[in-house]
């Protein structure tokens, strides 16, 4: 099972087609993960810099805040020294947008509750499209528009929808449907909720996202049963974890809820037992040395790391490359095939060898 494929594969919703930049969005186009940069904008340097580690940790379109002309003005530059499609995040001030398109942005993400009139939509839908750029209608549950959210009392899905119906009516009055929407919460069960209502009503792709989502821990949490969630369900064409960590850390979590779904395959799918009583090696050495040691992979292979002898053999097997473990030993496996007995102070160079040789037999 080297492409790492779910043997139970997921339908996708249907949409219509969105390009950023080359890379499409939705219609059952593989699912991009993204990130923002964390930088001041207008330092262009530093924010080329972190786009370019984001890059390397397999972001494949980043976002950076347009929140002032400085930053508006760096754009240009960032774009010309990055090789992802770039997306400029803009609030309150709608000629911030118009400039991020003049810069020659990818896509501009706008939020219906804070950019201002429709006279001012108007013209960014404008821009917009003699530019070629789409937009992603950003609805955000702490930033309904006020009217709305009068009308509903507090922050709920049927606002959320409610807004997003209305910017969607207003760019299509206008002639423009080249939009990605977003309904993000950092409420999971209305986040998720609100998504599912609008899929019955539009056809446009969807970025997914559980928004402040919050630390490395609960964030994790949050996210992997929202996003993982709605794409379990077939909704979802694009994601971002929002995390209070380094965007590398959101890269790396967003690429694992794709892979653990088998909607892609890249990198190493390690599996490994919780340990229990029966445990006979220091497995949980062995696997944390493994997972450090293979973070720069991109070939799509299974290594199992396994404790014990009642799930072990099954698991080793089924994997690539596995260790079935047991009384400070463990029998090794590649492709199904057992290749004898190792100690268990071979067992991480081994697996590393033997990783290494996968590699250079494709």
């Amino acid at each position: 099972m080297s492409d790492n494929e779910s043997k139970d594969s997921i339908v996708r919703r249907k949409t219509r087609t969105v390009m950023v930049g080359s890379l499409p969005i939705g219609s059952g186009h593989p699912i991009p993960v993204q990130s923002m940069t964390k930088t001041k904008t207008a330092d262009w340097k530093a924010t080329v810099e972190q786009i370019q580690q984001y890059e390397e940790a397999g972001c494949q379109i980043v976002r950076v805040t347009a929140n002032s002309d400085e930053a508006a003005e760096a754009l240009k530059k960032i774009k010309e020294n990055i090789h992802i499609p770039l997306v400029a995040d803009i609030h309150f001030q709608h000629r911030f947008a118009l400039k991020a398109i003049e810069s020659g942005v990818d896509k501009i993400r706008i939020n219906p509750g804070n950019i201002g009139s429709e006279e001012k939509i108007a013209e960014v839908l404008r821009a917009a499209k003699d530019g070629g750029v789409p937009i992603r209608i950003g609805v955000n549950a702490g930033s309904l528009e006020k009217d709305i959210l009068r009308k509903h009392g507090f922050p709920n899905s049927d606002g959320m929808v409610e807004s997003a119906l209305r910017h969607i009516e207003i760019a299509e009055r206008h002639n423009f449907k080249d939009l990605i929407v977003s309904l993000k919460s950092s409420d999971v069960p209305m986040m998720m909720e609100a998504y599912r209502k609008l899929a019955k009503q539009v056809d446009y792709p969807f970025h997914l996202g559980v928004t402040e989502a919050g630390t490395a821990f609960q964030g994790t949490i949050k996210s992997s049963i929202g996003i993982g969630g709605l794409l379990a369900e077939g909704i979802g064409d694009t994601i971002r974890v929002s995390l209070t960590e380094p965007g590398i850390e959101e890269i790396k979590v967003g690429r694992e809820i794709l892979r653990s779904l088998g909607l892609v395959s890249f990198g190493v799918t390690l599996v490994s037992c919780p340990t229990c009583g029966r445990l006979e090696v220091d497995l949980f050495r062995i696997a944390g040395e493994v997972e450090k040691a293979v973070a720069h992979v991109k070939t799509p292979l299974k290594v199992a790391v396994m404790g014990c002898l009642v799930n072990g053999p099954g698991e080793a097997k089924d994997a690539d490359i596995g260790i079935s473990s047991g009384n400070g030993e463990a029998v090794l496996y590649v492709k199904g095939e057992s290749r004898g007995k190792i100690r268990e102070d071979e067992i991480i160079p081994r697996l590393l060898y033997e990783i290494e040789e996968w590699e250079k037999n494709l």
